[in-house]
């Protein structure tokens, strides 16, 4: 693996040189050699309609593994966490101490096995993308990312997945986990949702946010960019601001993928669909941007890729679009 550099001595012999998101200041990779584990996290607990779970398969089916080959990584699939049904369990099973979250013994038990997997894999210096699944699965894949790193988490979602037990309205814990993560109310309690490396978040292209979830984000530390900003702005100049946030003062950092902040024009299958989205070529500008600064800086440390689901899905559309987004994050471009 090669570096430019204005300090070459300081891009050669760096312990951490083997995997993404872990590269010294200054330094810019060329001629990449980037293994990427592809972790499949078929998670369905944390959301109110069924069929995510398939998500990982129709994204592999979709091409993923050549996408990422073209984009000039190397992929290696570690196959997909065993976990059983939503439909073959208890929801009230391991629930909360206060409010309401289903499957949460469940999400508990499958974040605390994904954090591992995550984990273990940066420690083997290969890049850890997990393919969801619902986005509850991200408590996991932040919570590894962050255990021995001081890590910033960029949030491209329709929603703000900021709700608590006490506070949410349905009791899905796919709207909660940047709540997990960050360790608001019950979540606070326990060590396995919160990710204490976590440093800095910004959201990208929300639209959709629940009163308690605004309050929560005008009252804390979080930077939040909506739809209304990139209309006003456009979407790269939006993503480079929120990179500036989710980069100060990290280690690397964590792009959770929600296909939710797609327009459901471009990505009907989805289960929570909300119109007035990023279109196609605004998705491919946004990740093309945060490649470039991974490109400059070395800024990427894991990435998840959720909210997938093929019953929901036209010709598997969605899960194509997975595919080719998260080849752009990686690096593929038109020419």
């Amino acid at each position: 693996m090669g570096f430019e550099t204005s300090n070459p001595k300081a891009c050669v012999g760096d312990p951490r040189e083997g995997h993404r998101g872990s590269y010294p200041p200054g330094c810019r990779r060329v001629d990449m050699d980037v293994t990427v584990r592809i972790i499949g996290a078929p998670m369905d607990y944390g959301a109110n309609r069924r069929g995510v779970d398939m998500g990982p398969s129709a994204i592999r089916y979709a091409g993923l593994a050549e996408e990422l080959a073209d984009a000039g990584v190397e992929p290696v699939d570690a196959g997909d966490l065993a976990m059983p049904r939503a439909e073959e369990r208890d929801p009230d099973v391991g629930a909360p101490p206060t409010g309401t979250a289903k499957f949460f013994g469940e999400i508990e038990d499958a974040c605390t096995r994904l954090a591992d997997e995550v984990a273990g894999s940066l420690a083997d210096g290969v890049f850890p993308l997990v393919l969801g699944g619902d986005h509850s699965l991200s408590i996991g894949t932040v919570g590894g990312s962050a255990r021995n790193a001081e890590v910033g988490v960029l949030w491209f979602d329709a929603h703000a997945d900021v709700n608590t037990p006490e506070t949410t309205p349905s009791g899905n814990v796919h709207g909660m986990p940047l709540a997990a993560i960050l360790g608001h109310g019950v979540f606070g309690e326990l060590p396995w949702a919160n990710a204490t490396g976590v440093r800095n978040v910004a959201y990208v292209g929300l639209r959709r946010v629940d009163d308690r979830e605004r309050e929560l984000i005008a009252d804390s530390e979080m930077t939040a960019f909506t739809m209304a900003d990139v209309d006003d702005r456009g979407i790269t100049a939006v993503v480079e601001d929120a990179l500036e946030v989710v980069t100060a003062g990290v280690d690397g950092v964590h792009l959770s993928l929600d296909l939710d902040w797609v327009d459901p024009t471009d990505a009907p299958g989805v289960g929570t669909p909300v119109r007035g989205g990023a279109t196609y070529r605004e998705a491919h500008a946004a990740l093309e941007a945060v490649s470039a600064r991974d490109d400059r800086e070395g800024i990427l440390r894991s990435m998840d890729v959720v909210e997938v689901n093929p019953i929901l899905d036209e010709g598997n559309e969605t899960a194509t679009l997975a595919a080719e987004l998260t080849a752009s994050a990686f690096g593929k471009r038109i020419l």
